[in-house]
């Protein structure tokens, strides 16, 4: 049976306050015509009895009394409980929020209670887990930058030192665009984006994509429709891009499918390649992590393709898998990309 009221803050604290002022009325009715009633039988016949004085804390105004402050203690308990409800979410976000700098997994707060608070709790759990890959990927473009970048300067002083004047220009520049191409890569993966979100025609950013790459000679085909979505345009462009570039390096073809549902759009893209170990599907997605068989400069470029895609992918609010595929050989990519609720 559907609620007659949804289960918010705003529910919990009116329901309450009623159910107060409910219970204090019927006691106050209980102690004045149940307790403090006048029980005494009637008068016999005859002349009136002589008039007494009653005292002013006794018969009516004395049960007047007792009920107000019965009232009193009944609103001021809904009052406490209430008051503690609304500020136990708000105590629990400022303890989870003084533990953000320390470089500990985050502990998620409990997603329960109330509407607003089930709300606050999952938006705060999602920020403190998006803060801590973001830390965690710093610590690791730091150790990979200082790894990368020492392996090229090293055979640069080595081949300067041998100093052969026939050879020693073309390697020395092979060694400097390659630190140039990881630099780029590793800047525009740090800068991100400030595009604002937008309502996007997936059909026509991957249909152009795909175009461009078949005009290039490139192996790849779509299949599927989408509605349009809010979308970065440039960054989803990207991303996608990068998904072909890799599908077709290493799968010789790619294959790209749109999956629209009242509450996503699946972009597949699967290749006829080798595939990825089971174990190495996740680890792709680190910075500059590469394959045994990519290390080469000229094939497995420096290693930032795919964990681009998939900061992208987060920034739509979406995500993105490997899977290696069960139907036939090579692998499958799979973006999600979330409709707004």
């Amino acid at each position: 049976m559907k609620k007659l009221l949804p289960d918010t803050i705003f529910s919990r604290l009116f329901g309450m306050a009623m159910a107060a002022v409910l219970l204090s009325h019927i006691a106050t009715f209980i102690l004045l015509f149940v307790f403090l009633g006048d029980h005494r039988p009637p008068p016999p016949p005859g002349p009136p009895p002589p008039h007494h004085v009653h005292s002013l804390f006794s018969g009516p105004f004395l049960g007047f009394c007792l009920s107000m402050l019965l009232q009193l203690l009944l609103l001021a308990v809904a009052t406490w409980i209430g008051s503690r409800n609304l500020a136990r979410p708000i105590q629990q976000l400022a303890a989870a929020a003084s533990t953000l700098s320390n470089h500990e997994q985050p502990k998620a707060i409990p997603e329960i209670g109330p509407e607003e608070t089930r709300q606050s709790a999952q938006v705060f759990n999602q920020m403190q887990e998006r803060l801590f890959q973001q830390m965690e990927e710093r610590e690791r473009f730091l150790t990979a930058i200082s790894h990368d970048l020492r392996t090229p300067l090293t055979r640069m002083k080595l081949r300067v030192e041998q100093m052969h004047p026939e050879t020693i220009n073309d390697k020395l520049l092979d060694d400097v665009e390659e630190m140039r191409l990881m630099l780029d890569a590793t800047l525009d993966y740090l800068r991100g984006s400030e595009e604002s979100l937008q309502m996007l025609d997936i059909n026509s950013l991957v249909a152009a994509i795909v175009d461009n790459m078949q005009d290039e000679g490139k192996p790849v085909s779509m299949h599927g429709t989408a509605l349009p979505l809010p979308a970065l345009p440039n960054e989803l462009r990207r991303c996608i891009s990068n998904l072909l570039g890799n599908a077709i390096f290493y799968g010789a073809a790619a294959k790209i499918s749109l999956h629209d549902s009242p509450n996503e759009v699946l972009i597949c893209i699967a290749d006829q390649g080798p595939g990825i170990p089971e174990t190495a599907l996740e680890k792709v997605f680190a910075p500059f992590f590469r394959l045994a068989a990519s290390r080469h400069k000229h094939t497995g470029g420096v290693g930032l393709g795919l964990s681009i895609a998939r900061e992208i992918a987060r920034r739509h609010h979406g995500s993105l898998i490997l899977k290696n595929r069960t139907d036939q050989q090579g692998l499958l990519a799979e973006l999600r990309l979330p409709r707004p609720l």
